[in-house]
């Protein structure tokens, strides 16, 4: 969540226990000891360290909450409560705070499942997602990116967005309650639709569409080149560039709903059509007919794809210690507040006495009592 509205101009603050911080520190691959992974989810942050056992440290967070407009948290849900720190506790200090919590199963619901712990490939197999990829007859497989996380950090900032809009027509705050199971099942889309209209349980297809046909990849001489063949106009166009002309009025393929229904007969045809070029040659014959289509990228290719480059989609920043590294870029562009990577990832508390001093005023006497005390 942080790495989409960070991106946007939020000045984050990212709160991590003293010692250890963030786990994801913890997590590879590395540059030297700092972790990629945790530098290219946390950039545009500070980093102050409060160890919330301490009362002293909560009553430092509950003098910060007075001027925040939002506070987010992804503990289990009642954590922040035992610390005094919930919503109810913190509107109390701040009416207009908007509070998100991002947890596996939400704050409400059956009370074994709003306490269970949760990790992107739990939601992803509880979720349905993973029941629905992979190719047909395999096992259930994970999505290759972490979309149990990603979406519900999607979710979570568009939440908090929300909120703050409402805040600004009505001046009242709100909790944002958001589950990464429920981020799941809210992206099945077709695979519900499917299910609740033929009573048939979604399985994993491949590549290929469920309802849309040929829309799928094929192999060629040197890779595989994706087709999107959307309507029954682009068909015609398809037939016609493949040298195929009467496919399009077979009446087994004529509809769409006659190309899905007879998806794997016209697939055989298809692949032995594709199979006669390399990926590059295919790829233009389509754009000349107006074919929707794209190769299968490795992820060397998508840093060096032309217009992820035009687009400032791979960047380049500069850490204290782990010096250049590349990462994804900001996706949305705005015409007037153009979105930006400005910091790169905090060292762990990198930040603790700038903000101290900042937001409440601290010395650097005090802070160094509450370092010496174990409260930063």
């Amino acid at each position: 969540m942080y790495f989409v509205l960070g991106g946007f101009g939020a000045d984050v603050i990212k709160i991590e226990p003293p010692g250890t911080g963030d786990d994801s520190r913890a997590f590879g691959p590395f540059i030297g000891k700092e972790s990629a992974y945790f530098m290219s989810l946390n950039r545009n942050k500070r980093s102050i360290t409060l160890n919330l056992k301490e009362a002293s440290a909560r009553d430092l967070f509950k003098e910060m909450v007075k001027t925040a407009d939002v506070v987010v948290e992804n503990y289990r849900p009642g954590t922040m409560e035992k610390f005094g720190l919930g919503y109810e506790e913190l509107r109390e200090i701040n009416p207009q705070i908007i509070y998100a919590a991002c947890s596996g199963f939400g704050h409400t619901g059956i009370s074994e499942w709003v306490q269970a712990p949760a990790y992107d490939v739990i939601v992803q197999g509880m979720g349905g997602v993973m029941s629905i990829t992979g190719h047909e007859g395999g096992e259930p497989t994970r999505v290759g990116a972490s979309i149990g996380d990603i979406t519900a950090g999607l979710f979570t900032a568009i939440g908090v967005i929300s909120a703050l809009y409402h805040r600004s027509v009505t001046g009242v705050g709100q909790k944002v309650d958001v589950a990464m199971l429920d981020c799941q099942v809210a992206i099945l889309e077709n695979a519900i639709a499917r299910y609740v209209t033929s009573g048939i349980v979604p399985k994993p297809i491949g590549n290929r569409h469920p309802s849309i046909t040929p829309f799928e990849a094929f192999k060629t001489q040197d890779g595989y080149v994706i087709i999107a063949v959307g309507n029954d106009k682009l068909w015609k166009n398809f037939c016609e560039l493949i040298q195929r002309p009467g496919m399009a009025a077979d009446e087994n393929f004529a509809t769409n709903a006659k190309r899905t229904e007879n998806q794997k007969q016209l697939k055989v045809i298809l692949e032995e059509v594709f199979a006669a070029k390399k990926t590059d040659e295919w790829i233009k014959l389509l754009e000349s007919a107006g074919i929707p289509c794209g190769p299968i990228n490795t992820v060397d290719k998508v840093l060096d794809h032309p217009q992820i480059q035009a687009r400032n989609m791979i960047v380049e920043n500069e850490h204290p210690i782990a010096g250049k590294i590349k990462m994804a870029g900001v996706p949305v562009k705005f015409s007037e507040t153009p979105g930006s990577i400005e910091r790169p990832a905090p060292l762990l508390g990198q930040h603790t006495e700038e903000i101290l001093d900042e937001l409440l005023g601290l010395n650097q006497e005090e802070v160094a009592k509450f370092k010496a005390n174990g409260v930063i």
